[in-house]
């Protein structure tokens, strides 16, 4: 038997009900008529049996049809079971499906027509009467729905409260996975750029064994300057995580930064020509980062794959026609003079990546061998501004 746990609310409501289907039974008791024939033995039985009645309606939780069909039985013969016959009407309403109210309706309304049929032969004090207690299961029985209602209501509302609780949760797990990988993509840019220096020069050291002195200082400071700014990179990195910085409040590199890029990579060896960025107003960060990590990577490819080849960058482009970055690589002039271990990333997944940062960006990339070299070749979209109107009658530019 499936056991009934109560907290003290149900105890209250339990008792509560009690008391109001015995104060009914009591104060109306004057006011319904008994017939001549039943004598003061009878009452003392319906008392009796209205009593057992109210003291039944603890089981209302336990057992509610059962209970309900039981008192609407017997409270066609006795008053005093007419209170609590109400209270367990409402509790089949508010608590069972709706199947089990219709039938329990349906038995409570059965004598209706009969009454009916009979109403103009019935005494004008017992047709008020009966009327009365017809009326009064049918507000229980309607009580008992709207509570139910109510209470699918309150936990629809409070299963969407938990399921936009567990969305946003879910919103905020993918924005961390977003930043981390955001950050995991910074420190692969920033420290493969370092990294491939520090091996151009270290393999340069390596072949020229017996280069002047000051050759051997001047690669030497070169190299100690580049291990402290990837030391430097990776402390500000290092420092993000452990602070949680926002998106916005990072520094990162801008497309007007590609200068200072190339002079680092020219200062490695190679010519590199560079053309561009185009004159006028800037992209946006988003725009400009991409750029400059796809110019980032695909020199750092060059130093491996072709050292010493001539490199040409190329950046144009408008915020109507869009931001293009052609990267061209002319065959290798001579082997690699470190062989082995890629310091910078695994095979491809560099050329992978930067295609995944221009597809998030809006844009495209292609990469692969052409007449005469290798070419990395991508377009990012450049959102267009509007002109309105700034205070002072001056205009001001702000992006779509």
């Amino acid at each position: 038997m499936r056991r009934i746990h109560r907290a003290r609310r149900d105890w209250a409501a339990d008792i509560g009900l009690l008391l109001f289907a015995a104060c009914f039974a009591v104060v109306t008791a004057q006011s319904v008529p008994v017939p001549e024939e039943q004598g003061a033995a009878w009452r003392t039985v319906d008392r009796a049996v209205g009593g057992v009645g109210c003291a039944a309606l603890l089981l209302r939780r336990r057992w509610p049809v059962p209970l309900a069909v039981a008192l609407l039985l017997a409270a066609t013969e006795t008053h005093y079971l007419a209170g609590p016959a109400m209270v367990a009407v409402f509790t089949v309403a508010a608590t069972r499906p709706w199947r089990s109210t219709a039938w329990v309706a349906a038995l409570a309304f059965a004598p209706l027509p009969v009454f009916l049929w009979r109403l103009p032969e019935l005494p004008e004090d017992r047709a008020g009467s009966a009327l009365t207690y017809f009326a009064l299961i049918a507000g229980a029985i309607g009580w008992g729905l709207f509570r139910r209602s109510r209470r699918q209501l309150i936990a629809s509302l409070r299963e969407r409260a938990e399921l936009a609780e567990a969305e946003a949760e879910l919103r905020a797990e993918r924005a961390r996975r977003e930043a981390r990988e955001e950050i995991a993509r910074e420190m692969h840019d920033v420290l493969g750029h370092r990294l491939s220096l520090l091996t151009v020069h270290a393999g340069a050291l390596e072949f020229n064994a017996r280069a002047p002195r000051a050759e051997i200082a001047r690669v030497a400071g070169v190299i100690r300057e580049s291990a402290h700014r990837a030391l430097r990179d990776l402390r500000d990195i290092i420092g993000v995580l452990r602070a949680g910085t926002a998106e916005g409040e990072r520094p990162h590199p801008e497309l007007a930064d590609l200068a200072r890029l190339v002079a680092e990579a020219r200062a490695a060896g190679g010519p590199i020509e560079l053309t561009g960025p185009p004159d006028g107003p800037a992209p946006p960060p988003m725009v400009g980062r991409t750029a400059y990590r796809i110019v980032q990577e695909a020199l750092i490819n060059a130093r491996k794959h072709a050292p010493g080849a001539a490199v040409a960058v190329r950046v144009t482009g408008s915020p109507a026609d869009g931001l293009t970055v052609d990267v061209h690589s002319a065959p290798p002039q001579q082997p690699a003079p470190t062989p082995g271990v890629d310091l910078a990333k695994g095979g491809g997944q560099g050329l992978i990546g930067l295609a995944e940062r221009a597809r998030l960006a809006g844009g495209r990339l292609t990469a692969g061998p052409v007449a005469g070299g290798f070419q990395v070749r991508a377009w990012l979209p450049w959102p267009v501004a509007d002109t309105v109107s700034a205070p002072g009658g001056g205009e001001e530019r702000r992006p779509v």
